[in-house]
């Protein structure tokens, strides 16, 4: 568990804490994605992907991040805040960030399929937005994609 008092200095040292929430999904049987969120450079949130657990399909990383974000900082808004995830976000998940403000968003992995900020979509861009993401993509890339592919070579 990373410890709310933890400090992010660089897009690396996020990714890195984002790559430990993949690991928890993996080892929950889940598909290994994993998310954090901070302000001004502190954690206030994380997650990991746990759809099946739950039996919630909306339990991606990025949407339990923003929920225990928002629970720590008494806040659905979630302005200024940083999210780092280890694959790029589908549809849903760009959607919360949106609704919630997250300001910036680093994701590692492309996700070619399902991505909706760089792959097969640019949802962020959508005419009539309220609200603008800054994104930066490709983040530790190769380790981020080498645990998606880890673990689906594993499943075969």
């Amino acid at each position: 568990m990373i410890e709310r008092e933890t400090n992010v200095e660089s897009d690396e040292d996020g990714m890195r804490l984002a790559l430990a929430e993949a690991a928890r999904a993996r080892d929950a049987g889940e598909v290994p994605v994993g998310a954090i969120i901070t302000l001004g450079g502190r954690v206030v949130g994380t997650g990991f992907n746990q759809p099946i657990a739950s039996v919630d399909p909306t339990a991606h990383a990025e949407v339990v991040a923003l929920r225990t974000a928002a629970r720590a900082l008494s806040n659905y808004r979630l302005t200024g805040t940083h999210l780092y995830v280890t694959v790029e976000p589908c549809l849903m998940c760009v959607g919360a960030m949106i609704h919630a403000r997250v300001a910036r968003v680093i994701f590692g992995a492309l996700e070619p399929r399902a991505g909706a900020l760089v792959s097969s979509a640019q949802a962020h861009e959508t005419p009539g937005l309220n609200h603008r993401l800054e994104v930066t993509g490709g983040v530790l890339e190769g380790e981020c994609r080498r645990v998606m592919q880890d673990f689906f070579a594993s499943r075969r």
